[in-house]
């Protein structure tokens, strides 16, 4: 009788999310093209630039959280973003979550990420980005 081999199952290997530190990078990975941007055409002035960098924050959010979906109504999946205020010298940041019986939000879903380690480098890393999103600086 033959000693049945066990089949070893292969494990993907981890995705390290650090990988993601371009809006470039971000669109390689999900298959874009990082020039072809949403037509802003139709936007009052004011709003274009904030509109182009909330499209790519979405499009880095999606990179780095590779498959992952917050699902706002459940309350047992923690789901983290960052929060910034002004500062002299620039952008500040932390990074806070949603705990399980407190429903707040001041984001919206496609701007969490799993990790707080995650949210701290989007912060970090996509300063601009984020500067266009929140600041209205022409």
């Amino acid at each position: 009788m033959k000693a049945e081999k066990k089949q070893v199952e292969k494990k993907a290997p981890e995705f390290d999310f650090r990988t993601i530190n371009s809006f470039e990078k971000a669109c390689e990975k999900e298959g874009l093209d990082p020039n072809a941007l949403p037509n802003i055409d139709g936007c009052l002035e004011e709003f274009k630039k904030a509109t182009i960098a909330v499209y790519k924050l979405f499009i880095i959010h999606k990179a780095i959280n590779n498959g992952w979906i917050a699902r706002m109504g459940d309350v047992n999946q923690l789901k983290y973003w960052a929060y910034h205020w002004v500062l002299s010298s620039g952008l500040g940041f932390g990074v806070s979550y949603y705990y399980y019986d407190y429903t707040h939000t001041a984001v919206g879903s496609r701007l969490c990420t799993f990790s707080k380690e995650s949210a701290l480098f989007i912060a970090q890393t996509f300063t601009q980005e984020w500067s266009d999103f929140k600041l209205n600086i022409q």
